[in-house]
């Protein structure tokens, strides 16, 4: 399956360590697109890993994951607005 995935990590005293585990495990299994922002194809074992490494650095009252599925990349149609930067170049 073909995911978007965006993180949303409270600013308080302990997000910034819960910040920087949440971006390393998600590059483990996807793209790096922006900011807290992550894409690519995913198994569902794959999502089923991530989802459990993740689940237990969130605080459930303070952070959020939004996990977009799609069966495949080209039924998703992107736009580029603003700032194009050419790393994403492959992916438009």
């Amino acid at each position: 399956m073909y995911v978007v995935l965006v993180y949303d990590i409270s600013g308080d005293e302990n997000g910034q360590k819960v910040l920087g585990k949440v971006f390393k495990i998600c590059k483990k299994y996807l793209t790096h697109i922006q900011n807290s922002v992550f894409e690519g194809e995913i198994t569902e074992g794959q999502r089923a890993k991530l989802n459990a490494e993740l689940n237990k650095l969130i605080r459930k009252k303070l952070d959020s994951v939004i996990i977009f599925k799609s069966r495949n990349e080209r039924w998703l149609d992107k736009e580029f607005w603003g700032k194009n930067d050419d790393a994403l170049s492959n992916f438009y």
